[in-house]
């Protein structure tokens, strides 16, 4: 299947955009920056717009998460917009009784540990992604030419929350389960890949130009346990949109030493968190695919000679790469001044790709 003709990645408006340029190896007009969690926290717009409303009714509202898409590149300035919403969101579509609390994260009314409990777990319908549809459409609608990146939750890091019930630091329950239980994580991993590939695929029907598979616990796997038991699912996912033709990311935190096995699944774009240089990520890549990232967010609010000098490093490292989208090595912190972000765009606009 193509996309329709109306699409931005078709009818002219994103094909050429510097981020669209960068995701694909070319030498962008600009220098192409966006931030992971720039739609969000850290603007006030944002917490006046959330006002009496639960995260999970923003992300649901069409109308809300467009406007709150829309928010950070009317005040930054940035290459790309990153769709609002959460990796649980299929999970709520689908049936699962899951919740945002706040101050804590994804709560499930049961978690999922048995055989039973997979084969319980309802399927996510294309109808049920109609907001998501409606709310990419509204957002696609105001961004012009800048693109929108879809996003979805990996299949581990969903699957992650799914066996634990709630975040977790060190991920035990759902590490033990691919052991003691591996056809039962097979299956959730499988459920969790196919909610993910049509969370992403209604994105990018609807009008997102790239899609971003965000690993956010794979960094508590050895490269063993991701390359069986968490790599095929992760491939199952882009799967589901390969044929949408759009260019594909893959980021985790913590996952230096799985790099290569995340390209290894078939993506276009590696995101990089802050903890590995991009040109030594480059090297370990072979210098096979562009990358994205990834200052620290840490130095967001560090004195402006700090962080100025480490976006400097940051973009210096990322041009050994064959393609260098500018981004986060994580999210925007909420207690991110605005200011300072859109200080950083300014800076990495300023210098010649």
């Amino acid at each position: 299947m193509t996309l329709s003709s109306t699409h931005p990645m078709m009818d002219g408006r994103t094909a050429n955009s510097p981020l669209i340029t960068a995701y694909r190896g070319g030498t962008p007009s600009r220098r192409p920056v966006w931030f992971m969690r720039q739609a969000g926290r850290s603007l006030p717009e944002y917490r006046e717009l959330r006002v009496g409303t639960t995260m999970l009714e923003s992300c649901l509202n069409p109308q809300m998460a467009a406007e709150i898409t829309l928010q950070p590149v009317r005040r930054h300035d940035v290459d790309a917009a990153i769709f609002f919403s959460d990796i649980v969101i299929p999970l709520k579509l689908a049936g699962v009784g899951v919740d945002i609390v706040p101050g804590v994260g994804p709560v499930l009314d049961h978690p999922v540990r048995t055989a039973e409990d997979v084969a319980r777990l309802p399927q996510l319908s294309d109808a049920a992604l109609d907001p998501i549809r409606e709310a990419v459409a509204l957002a696609v609608g105001e961004l012009g030419s800048t693109p929108l990146v879809g996003f979805a939750g990996a299949p581990f890091t969903v699957a992650a929350y799914m066996v634990e019930g709630r975040p977790s630091r060190d991920h035990l329950g759902p590490r033990t389960m691919m052991h003691a239980q591996p056809a039962v994580w097979q299956a959730l991993m499988e459920w969790a890949a196919d909610a993910s590939g049509k969370f992403l695929r209604a994105q990018i029907e609807a009008g997102a130009s790239a899609a971003q598979l965000f690993d956010s616990w794979a960094g508590s796997l050895g490269l063993a346990d991701y390359t069986e038991h968490v790599a095929p699912a992760s491939a199952r996912a882009f799967d589901h949109v390969r044929d949408l033709g759009v260019p594909l990311i893959h980021f985790g935190t913590g996952t230096s030493e799985l790099l290569g096995a995340m390209r290894d699944v078939g993506v276009d774009v590696m995101g990089v968190d802050y903890r590995l240089p991009l040109d030594e990520a480059n090297r370990r890549l072979g210098g096979t695919v562009p990358l994205q990232g990834n200052i620290d967010p840490a130095l967001l609010s560090a004195p402006w000679p700090v962080l100025e000098q480490h976006v400097r490093e940051v973009l210096s490292a990322g041009s050994a790469a064959p393609g260098h989208v500018v981004n986060l090595g994580h999210g925007v912190p909420p207690e991110t001044d605005p200011q300072v972000l859109t200080r950083v765009v300014e800076l990495i606009h300023s210098i010649a790709p």
